[in-house]
């Protein structure tokens, strides 16, 4: 009897992985193709569809594939990269609270890249657009590398405090949070630095900039994320088993042939590297890193080897649907997504705070 209760159980474990995943597919492909015909010009899907398949050559062509599309590309790759960053970056330090946006790396990464775009010049600031509108006219990259270079190295700062905190004081994680949130403030009033330094056109379009969009990406941009993403996935999910038997306990990892501390080392600068790059190209959007891995684990169990992919695609259709809301819900009007994400991640930062330990 035990044996068949046991049997059934593993079953409807199994049932739920698969009608998880289906309906995350049904939600990334039907939002990508809703996404793509709704806007200031109404194309419908069946139109959309067509267009996507060659079959249109008018004026929705040209605003499909010159504004909608890299807009939808860039939301899918850029929650892919922020997801599997914060499901990764819970393993390695093993803290629910973990993300990059709550441990400072994407206000350091912010900071690095208006330095680029203020101090070295990576960036221009544009005249045509309206702060707002969505027209994409805020910030001009120029030098993408030079802005993700940047970027990288001050996140790297944070990454660096908190592995070093993990590594030679045996701190606890509510310790490790604290520094992070120390660590984010203080980059974030370095980049207020900046913009109190800034001409009157930089300072609007930096700020506007800091609010997280992925509006303005460029199909060089979303090649860059693109790249990144999956290339992080892909190492990600490739080790997800070693992630895995963290969760034992290093000395058992240890014994069963896992590098802890190059695990967690590599682990930090990877999912640091992909938040940077996702933050050069849209600014700070937060709790998609923190959230998304929540939801993962408390729907299908906290096996890494699931939580890892799932928390990709997830990631995608959670940033995907958000800024379909965040540009439809006042439109003509624009919300950048990054509003829209912070108005949505912080009760739920505060339900993780008193409930995560349940399930963690």
């Amino acid at each position: 009897m035990a044996t068949d209760t046991t049997v059934s159980e593993y079953e409807r474990f199994v049932h739920r992985k698969v009608i998880f995943g289906a309906v995350t597919g049904v939600l990334l492909i039907g939002g990508a193709l809703f996404s793509i015909s709704v806007g200031a010009v109404e194309i419908p899907v069946s139109e959309a569809l067509a267009t996507l398949l060659g079959a249109n050559t008018g004026l929705s062509n040209r605003i499909i594939w010159r504004i909608r599309v890299p807009r939808v590309l860039t939301a899918i790759f850029a929650g892919l990269a922020l997801a599997v960053s914060g499901a990764v970056m819970q393993k390695v330090l093993n803290n629910p609270l973990g993300s990059p946006f709550t441990l400072g790396i994407s206000q350091a990464a912010a900071f690095g890249a208006a330095f680029a775009i203020i101090v070295v010049g990576a960036g221009t600031i544009g005249i045509g657009g309206t702060v707002g509108s969505g027209t994409g006219g805020a910030v001009s990259v120029t030098n993408p590398y030079l802005i993700a270079t940047s970027a990288f190295s001050f996140s790297m700062i944070s990454a660096g405090v908190i592995l070093a905190l993990a590594t030679y004081t045996r701190a606890t994680p509510e310790t490790m949070i604290l520094t992070g949130v120390a660590l984010g403030s203080l980059f974030s009033a370095a980049l207020s630095g900046l913009q109190y330094l800034a001409a009157p056109d930089e300072l609007s379009a930096l700020v506007y900039w800091t609010f997280g969009d992925v509006g303005g990406t460029t199909w060089q941009g979303v090649g860059i994320i693109a790249t990144v993403a999956v290339l992080s996935m892909a190492y990600f999910i490739y080790n997800s088993w070693n992630y895995n038997v963290l969760s034992s306990g290093d000395e058992t990892a240890e014994s069963l042939g896992v590098d802890v501390e190059a695990l967690r080392m590599r682990g930090m600068l990877i999912a640091s590297f992909a938040t940077a790059v996702v933050t050069a190209f849209t600014g700070i959007i937060g709790f998609v890193g923190l959230v998304v891995p929540h939801i993962v684990r408390k729907t299908i169990g906290g096996d890494d080897r699931f939580v890892i992919p799932f928390s990709c695609a997830v990631g995608s259709v959670l940033l995907l649907l958000s800024d379909t809301v965040a540009r439809t819900l006042f439109s003509p009007m624009v919300l950048p997504v990054g509003i829209l994400t912070s108005f949505l991640g912080a009760p739920l930062f505060i339900y993780l705070v008193l409930t995560a330990r349940e399930y963690w």
